[in-house]
């Protein structure tokens, strides 16, 4: 079978060259800001510090250097990035480069050398802070308020928790932005959703750990025990990326936490473990889950895996930006077109924190451009976006 055609409105590609633009300023603000929270967070020896030091300078000011051979992942990241090495890291896209930093930031910190650092989760400790702030206690309180709810209202309830969790992102706040109340939907295909959802296998690729994940958790435990599913398969990150995105460890820390608490909680906690243990709930981490590219490069198992569920749900931002390309298009530019590759009917819930955005009606892009030119990066919008085989048509 062909592979679907790009869309024939291309759009440009988000890199970052542009001074003062968001992607220059994840490279030489929130990048700096994060390395010096890893080295005040964990004792890191003089060898590691040198490296760190090293990528920054590299990533800011230099060309892209390739792993070395001796790496484990050094064939995959000669497909992924041969092209790119030896090119000035500012002129690459967006995507690609920012993934690239924090493997090379896995790298630098001695997660894959021979020494003590070996296979220590550098972001753990503002995982685990997370983990046991007011905030995340305050959050499995609520769902005592949520078991309450009429059911069309929980329904509702867990959807837009699960959209907002994203909010919720160490890199976000990292960078000096603060999670505090939703702002509004741009768009919101949530029917649209829920009549997708009609017992059938479904894929959820998460993004977050922490509060965010715990908010997927409990979305997927109503599917189950609602008999919205049949069977849900959970993907997360094979290793640390992203500062907060969900390795399968996150997973077992977050239900250990809430079946350590009370209320609703452990009741919750238990039904998933117990979905674990009877494959009703499966745990998944894929190579491409850390890969420098967008969905349409995906490989041919993962395309099989999508094309037999009833719909994968796509949590976040980075995996909307894999989803839809991470490009400049016209925000009107509609969603099934951008996603016409994928193999199966897909969701995304996704709170807008980079400057890739499509599907909106034309009032509304042009009321948020008029409004806050900064919309697409301030985390003060979401979409709730949902395509089928029959929209591409």
């Amino acid at each position: 079978m062909s592979q679907p055609t790009v869309p024939d409105r291309e759009a440009p590609s988000i890199t970052c060259d542009e001074p003062g633009s968001f992607p220059w300023q994840v490279f030489h603000v929130r990048h700096p800001a994060l390395i010096r929270r890893l080295l005040e967070a964990l004792p890191y020896g003089q060898a590691e510090r040198q490296a760190f030091a090293a990528l920054l300078r590299e990533s800011q000011h230099d060309q892209v250097a390739a792993l070395s051979p001796e790496a484990p992942d050094f064939e995959l990241w000669q497909v992924w990035g041969k092209e790119q090495y030896g090119r000035p890291w500012r002129q690459q896209g967006f995507l690609w480069s920012e993934s690239y930093f924090y493997r090379r930031l896995l790298q630098a910190g001695g997660y894959f050398g021979d020494g003590g650092w070996r296979g220590v989760d550098l972001f753990a400790p503002f995982k685990h802070a997370e983990l046991d702030a007011p905030a995340f206690t305050g959050d499995l309180a609520a769902l005592d308020r949520q078991h309450a709810l009429a059911d069309g209202e929980r329904e509702r309830s867990l959807l837009m928790t699960a959209v907002w969790g994203n909010l919720a992102d160490l890199g976000f706040t990292i960078a000096g932005k603060e999670t505090g109340d939703t702002g509004a939907l741009a768009a919101d295909d949530s029917d649209r959703l829920w009549k997708l959802l009609d017992g059938g296998l479904v894929t959820v690729v998460a993004d977050n750990s922490g509060r965010e994940l715990l908010a997927d958790l409990v979305l997927v435990d109503h599917l189950l025990a609602a008999g919205r599913a049949r069977e849900v398969s959970l993907l997360v990150k094979p290793q640390p990326y992203y500062i907060s995105d969900a390795t399968p460890s996150d997973v077992l820390d977050c239900l250990d936490r809430m079946t350590g608490a009370a209320g609703a909680a452990p009741r919750i906690g238990g039904r998933l473990r117990q979905a674990l243990r009877d494959d009703r709930l499966r745990l998944r981490a894929h190579p491409f889950g850390c890969a420098p590219l967008g969905y349409r490069d995906m490989p041919g198992d993962l395309r099989e895996e999508f094309a037999a569920s009833t719909v994968t749900i796509m949590k976040g931002d980075l995996n909307y930006r894999r989803l839809a390309g991470d490009r400049l298009w016209p925000p009107t530019t509609p969603f099934a077109e951008v996603t016409a590759y994928f193999p199966g009917p897909v969701a995304a819930l996704r709170t807008v924190k980079s400057e890739v955005v499509t599907g909106l009606d034309r009032r509304t892009a042009a009321e948020l451009e008029a409004a806050d030119p900064s919309w697409r990066t301030s985390g003060t919008h979401a979409v709730i976006q949902v395509a089928t085989p029959r929209d591409r048509e």
